[in-house]
């Protein structure tokens, strides 16, 4: 997600943010953008690593922004699909710059 008010043009480190937890970009690195500028940082990466969840019906992924029914992951009112948990782990298991590990 991006800080409302943020200039398209001129994106600081401080205007991305966290789906999930809100925190942006220099509070929460590393990072893994889905579409539209949805975000999920590391530190909810890892909690919804460690934990599935049951839908009790149909959501929209934070990230994919498909209509889903394996739910992974939410938070606050973020969703995470279990397709999107894996390929954003996978993203950051691979970048040894991120520090990040499952």
């Amino acid at each position: 997600m991006h800080r409302p008010g943020c200039d398209p043009d001129d994106m600081r480190e401080t205007d991305f943010l966290c789906d999930f937890c809100r925190r942006d970009w220099t509070q929460a690195a590393p990072f893994v953008e889905g579409h539209h500028g949805a975000c999920i940082c590391g530190s909810c990466l890892s909690q919804a690593c460690a934990q599935d969840q049951t839908p009790s019906s149909a959501f929209r992924c934070s990230l994919c922004l498909e209509e889903r029914q394996d739910l992974a992951w939410s938070h606050d009112q973020a969703h995470l699909c279990r397709r999107c948990r894996e390929q954003s782990a996978r993203v950051l298991a691979r970048d040894p710059a991120s520090g990040w590990r499952r």
